[in-house]
């Protein structure tokens, strides 16, 4: 039998309540961190991969805390002005929260995070719309390193190939992809077949706050400090997906697992 249209504005104020509690529960999480960890960072992401940023949280979990959810989600829970701020001077870290990125609260010090961050990189399958860091050309001849049934799915992706005696053959020499060009997502699977990852998930940390030194910049950037006003801002247009923020929602199912 449908569904009325009353039963579906039922659904969708559950959804939305659940939605608001949520929030709210990252929000909660974001001040209780603030007074357990002496030491905030504001990272940037670059190249995200949801399961290298899991990893990290559990390297970090004995005394770190990773969060990565809405920008304007983890300004709220931080502060947006002066006024809003639950500690003196945090708000100028919402002020950075623009874009891919997330918070570090932790008890490691100021100096061992930025080494860490300077030295740590991992090594990812490049996915559409990255630029080739390299070109990279298939010659004529065997792919003995694919059975014979992925014959249809490489010739689907563009490249040009045959079934010789069995054996996956490309008939011509071919180009996969050009360096500085920006991958398609045919390219992007060609080159994870072939096992050649292109990108680098890294974190920068832009700023910090520290309960001992306050506020401090780490990488150049073009935001207004304390406008007279001290007005809100406006939403950010590049937060972070909903599938990222899922690792925030991760944290806390872990939290109540360990309580």
């Amino acid at each position: 039998m449908p569904r009325s249209k009353r039963d579906k504005k039922v659904s969708l104020t559950k959804t939305d309540r659940k939605g608001l509690a949520w929030k709210q529960r990252i929000i909660d999480d974001i001040r209780f961190c603030v007074e357990k960890y002496p030491n905030i960072f504001v990272f940037q992401v670059q190249n995200m991969r949801n399961n290298l940023l899991k990893d990290l949280r559990q390297e970090w979990k004995r005394n770190s805390r990773f969060i990565f959810g809405k920008n304007r989600i983890m300004q709220i829970g931080l502060g947006r002005t002066k006024a809003e701020e639950v500690e003196t001077g945090i708000h100028k870290l919402s002020k950075r929260l623009t874009g891919q990125v997330g918070l570090l609260f932790t008890e490691k010090t100021k100096e061992e995070v930025l080494e860490w961050a300077e030295n740590y990189w991992a090594v990812e399958y490049a996915r559409s719309g990255f630029k080739a860091t390299e070109t990279v050309t298939l010659p004529a001849g065997p792919l003995e390193e694919f059975a014979h049934s992925m014959e249809p799915h490489l010739r689907s992706l563009g490249l040009p190939t045959k079934l010789e005696k069995g054996v996956v053959t490309i008939y011509s020499d071919y180009t996969v992809c050009e360096e500085g060009k920006v991958l398609t997502p045919e390219q992007a699977r060609i080159l994870k077949l072939l096992g050649k990852p292109m990108a680098k998930f890294r974190l920068t940390m832009k700023c910090s706050w520290t309960k001992a030194d306050g506020f401090q910049l780490h990488v150049e950037d073009d935001v207004e400090e304390d406008k007279a006003t001290d007005s809100p801002m406006e939403e950010d247009d590049n937060e972070n997906n909903d599938e990222d923020a899922a690792v925030a929602a991760a944290d806390d199912d872990d939290d109540d697992d360990e309580e």
